[in-house]
């Protein structure tokens, strides 16, 4: 089976004070849907008050991202599944549950993990 990366970025999910509530306890419902199917494998959210770093072979450590690149944050989760179309149908799953648009990427295959 193949791994599917689910994810938006923070500016996506606009939504009122009043119905947060609501999407989070949608989305953690579809995030339960997907553990008690066997697909579930990790999911969260950029923690965005941590700035990130690089870190070199020889462990030299230097702020920031990777020049030129955009912002990562938001949500994502990782799911494990038989096809595209699975895929896909959980994708919108998620996007029902969060109320905005997600990002489907799919994982290479990499015999060792």
């Amino acid at each position: 089976m193949t791994k599917y990366l689910i994810s938006f970025p923070s500016e996506a999910m606009v939504v009122p004070d009043d119905e947060l509530d609501a999407v989070v306890e949608s989305s953690h419902a579809v995030i339960e849907e997907a553990k008690a199917a066997g697909v579930y494998v990790f999911g969260g959210g950029i923690d965005e008050g941590v700035a990130p770093v690089r870190v070199s072979a020889d462990g030299t450590v230097t702020d920031g991202a990777y020049p030129g690149r955009t912002v990562l944050n938001g949500g994502f989760t990782v799911l494990e599944l038989p096809s595209r179309e699975a895929a896909l149908e959980w994708a919108a799953r998620i996007a029902a549950a969060c109320r905005c648009e997600q990002e489907l990427r799919e994982f290479g295959y990499d015999p060792a993990s």
